[in-house]
C-alpha cells in the first residue's frame, strides 16, 4: 500500500468501496469518519458504510479535528482511511472554522505521518458554477485542497461508475 493515496469521485461513484478494498488483508485498519448522523438519511448512509466494511475496522468519528485525530491515530504501519474530505470541509464551514488554516494543518500532518493513509473526497468542480457565494467558496476550497494533496500523494485515483482511473 502506498504511503498517501487520494481517491476522488462523484457521489455514489464507488470511491469509498474502492478505498476500503485497498485495505484488504489489513488486520485492524482505522476508519476516520468525518460525517455525522445529523438526520435519518445520513444515519442510514453511515449504517450502510459500516455494514459494507465489516467488523474488522476500528471506526473513529472526527467531524472537525481531522489533523489532530490523524496524529493521535497514526502509528507506524497502522493504515488509516479518511472518509471524506468534502464532508470535513462542510463541517468546518458550518462551524465557521478557519478553513485555510485547517487545510494547512492537515497538509503538515499528512507530510509527516509514518503510516499508510487513504483519503476519500468528492470531486465537486465538474458541475455548473453555483449561484451563491457559499457554494462557490466550498467548491473552491475542495478544488484547492485536492490539488495540494495530489501534489504530495504517492497515488491519486479517480473513481467513475465504480471504475478506478489511476491519475498518479
Amino acid at each position: 500500500m502506498n504511503k498517501l493515496t487520494l481517491v476522488l469521485g462523484g457521489t455514489r461513484s464507488g470511491k469509498s468501496a474502492y478505498a476500503e478494498n485497498l485495505f484488504d488483508g489489513e488486520a485492524t485498519p482505522v476508519y476516520l469518519a468525518t460525517g455525522s448522523a445529523g438526520d435519518g438519511e445520513m444515519a442510514e448512509r453511515i449504517a450502510k458504510h459500516r455494514e459494507r466494511r465489516g467488523d474488522h475496522w476500528r471506526t473513529v468519528e472526527e467531524p472537525i479535528g481531522l489533523a489532530a485525530s490523524l496524529l493521535r491515530e497514526s502509528k507506524p504501519g497502522q493504515p488509516i482511511l479518511v472518509d471524506c474530505l468534502t464532508l470535513w470541509l462542510g463541517n468546518l464551514m458550518a462551524g465557521e472554522r478557519n478553513v485555510p488554516q485547517s487545510c494547512d494543518a492537515l497538509l503538515r500532518v499528512l507530510s509527516g505521518l509514518n503510516a499508510p493513509v487513504v483519503l476519500v473526497s468528492n470531486e465537486v468542480g465538474w458541475g455548473i458554477v453555483p449561484d451563491n457565494s457559499l457554494a462557490r467558496q466550498f467548491r473552491d476550497y475542495a478544488g484547492e485542497l485536492h490539488q495540494r494533496i495530489a501534489a504530495i500523494a504517492d497515488s491519486v485515483v479517480l473513481v467513475v461508475a465504480g471504475l478506478p482511473l489511476t491519475l498518479k
